[in-house]
């Protein structure tokens, strides 16, 4: 197969769909949605049947416990697709809401359209349940796609990839509106990173490594955030059981996610007196402490933490804590280390919390609640294909209408500038 060609079609095929998607109504969208839901239900033999080719290559060439549990399909993940695939129809639909409509002085009427982005390509780990995902969050905001999963992955996707287009054709919209990559070729991504003019934008899901790669090489806009290096900072003026909960929640609830702490920062004053409780929670659920000087002669189980451990996202039960003297060393460490991603203040100062909403530059900052409430579903936007901790365009969880930007629109009745 030649990579470059193969590319250079699918892209240009998307280009020319994207127009009828964009076109389309919120009935032909909801109708393709609904749909593709009832061919993965039809499906469901062939789609389990080609998982366990995926899942039989997968131990043959030893991926290890958690890749394989990413990969697997089951009964249940086959329902949790067509719900997903219904919630995402139920949506309102953001394409062609107009807003911040004015008359200015020279009697023409101005305001805001928001637009489908175009041709969205996404790049993710080998998850099935993320094609559906992404083809429905792309398809409903108005823009075609273009999806390339993880290899070991590709006759689940394929199979899947079947049930997209018959929902497609179903409500009269081209097969070619989301197209799944049929090759494993690497090559294949550095074209679809590189075809500004057929992609618009590229949403990048995966290691961080992948990531870099991706926002060095592509020539197009990538939607992004590299990692998830998340701080919750307990305050002079904190409510004690809040900063337990908060604390406990945003680190053990999940540790393979972006969302969960990886520092915890608390003022002097409140150091002696809450850490013991929070740090034997922690070792009860199996969590590694490394801290500061001063947090060690606190905390005697906890080992020596590092600048590197300030600047890591584990993703696994590790905990770095750091007693800061106030707000300001909290602010400062977090201007330093974080990624962008999420921080949160414990406390029951007004003009704290207000300080930190303002000056802590991250695409979602808190105030008295855990860093794992940073997703869409929890912002009410229904679903999310990935956060971004970029400052340009989509910033935080990316929704529908992060999928959309927005043009100006002008109604004039034969106005003409003099």
């Amino acid at each position: 197969m030649d990579i470059k060609q193969y590319m250079s079609q699918l892209g240009r095929q998307a280009r020319q769909a994207s127009r009828a998607v964009a076109a389309a109504d919120s009935g032909v969208k909801n109708r393709a949605l609904l749909a593709m839901a009832a061919a993965v239900d039809a499906h469901r033999d062939a789609i389990l049947a080609a998982n366990a080719k995926d899942l039989a290559a997968g131990e043959a060439n030893g991926l290890d416990a958690a890749l394989m549990d990413r990969l697997a399909l089951d009964a249940k993940g086959i329902d949790g697709i067509i719900e997903a695939l219904g919630q995402v129809a139920a949506l309102a639909d953001p394409v062609g809401a107009i807003s911040d409509m004015n008359y200015r002085p020279s009697g023409i009427q101005v305001g805001k359209m928001r637009v489908p982005l175009g041709v969205i390509g996404i790049i993710y780990e080998s998850r099935p349940n993320v094609t559906l995902e992404a083809a429905s969050l792309c398809l409903k905001s108005g823009n075609a796609a273009i999806l390339r999963g993880g290899s070991e992955a590709i006759h689940s996707n394929q199979a899947l990839a079947l049930c997209i287009r018959e929902g497609l054709k179903a409500a009269g919209l081209p097969e070619t509106a989301v197209q799944v990559l049929e090759t494993t070729d690497r090559a294949a991504v550095g074209e679809l990173i590189t075809m500004p003019e057929f992609v618009d934008v590229v949403v990048p899901r995966g290691g961080k490594g992948l990531i870099e790669r991706i926002a060095r090489d592509a020539t197009v806009t990538v939607i992004k955030h590299l990692d998830g290096i998340c701080h919750v900072y307990i305050d002079d003026a904190a409510d004690a059981d809040k900063a337990f909960a908060i604390a406990l929640n945003a680190k053990t609830h999940r540790y393979g996610t972006c969302n969960t702490m990886e520092t915890l920062l608390i003022a002097e004053s409140r150091a002696e007196e809450l850490l013991p409780r929070i740090a034997d929670a922690m070792i009860e659920k199996g969590v590694e402490l490394r801290g500061c000087p001063r947090t060690r002669q606190i905390l005697m189980g906890a080992t020596d933490a590092t600048d590197e451990d300030w600047a890591s996202e584990y993703l696994a039960p590790i905990l770095s804590i750091r007693v800061v003297a106030g707000l300001e060393q909290a602010m400062d460490h977090i201007a330093q280390y974080s990624s962008g991603h999420t921080e949160s203040i414990v406390t029951e100062n007004y003009t704290s919390g207000r300080r930190f909403l303002r000056e802590v530059d991250s695409s979602s900052v808190m105030i008295n609640a855990s860093t794992r409430f940073a997703d869409g579903f929890e912002y009410g936007l229904g679903a999310e294909i990935g956060i971004s901790t970029d400052k340009i365009h989509a910033r935080g969880p990316v929704g529908l209408e992060g999928l959309t930007s927005q043009k100006y629109i002008v109604l004039g009745d034969g106005h003409i500038r003099v």
